[in-house]
């Protein structure tokens, strides 16, 4: 089963007014292994930042001045995510900015029901908690100290365990596969063939039980009931 899980950086938070994406992050799984593909992409927003949205991801003007813009980097995009599950943190605002950044190119949107929100996820297991990436990380014992800033590659790299704890530990399906494959091996042994073992005693094994009867005093196999 391939997935890919996938976090974007913004200019602020509403595409609805001119915010755009600034940097893509995605690493594939492969049954909730990370394979070591992923696609990684800083964009020139063609609109100046935030100071909000710098404060949190450290993105500025300056240094997106020179990558490029989200028409030269949509193909490779859509091509690396295919037509596979997106597993997002707040899905809902990814595919907010992706689906205008889309739409801008006359692309079809990202369907909301190729989203699997780790957001509602973690709502939903744990009902009154924090539910942020960083609350998650600290619940799961995931280190997460490289992360003094967001950014969309690591986030998805962090994303990934969280995701992979949500869904039930990070070695799902280990008892079931340990006891298949205990049973197979068990299946796969080869055992010579024995003749079935007599269990009437021999006329010399009586005797045998006799003699060290009469060394007992009172001995239960003599007793009447």
């Amino acid at each position: 089963m391939r997935e890919v899980v996938l976090d974007t950086e913004t200019t602020g938070l509403d595409p609805a007014k001119g915010d755009r994406i600034v940097e893509i992050g995605c690493i594939e799984l492969m049954h909730l292994v990370p394979t070591g593909r992923q696609f990684h992409e800083y964009i020139n927003p063609e609109r100046p930042m935030s100071a909000e949205a710098e404060s949190v991801h450290g993105l500025d003007d300056k240094f997106l001045a020179d990558k490029p813009v989200f028409a030269a980097v949509a193909g490779p995009f859509l091509d690396f995510i295919g037509d596979a599950p997106l597993i997002i943190h707040n899905a809902g605002f990814d595919l907010a900015f992706l689906n205008a950044e889309l739409a801008r190119l006359d692309l079809p949107p990202i369907a909301k029901g190729r989203a699997v929100d780790t957001l509602a996820m973690a709502r939903q297991r744990y009902p009154g908690a924090q539910a942020n990436l960083d609350a998650l990380c600290a619940r799961f014992g995931i280190d997460c100290t490289r992360r003094t800033l967001h950014g969309a590659l690591l986030d998805s790299f962090l994303l990934a365990e969280v995701y992979l704890e949500l869904r039930g530990g990070r070695q799902p399906g280990l008892v079931l596969d340990t006891a298949l494959a205990t049973a197979a091996a068990r299946a796969a042994v080869s055992r010579p063939y024995r003749e079935p073992r007599p269990h009437q005693p021999s006329v010399e094994e009586l005797a045998a039980h006799e003699a060290f009867l009469e060394t007992l005093k009172n001995p239960i196999w003599r007793q009447v009931e």
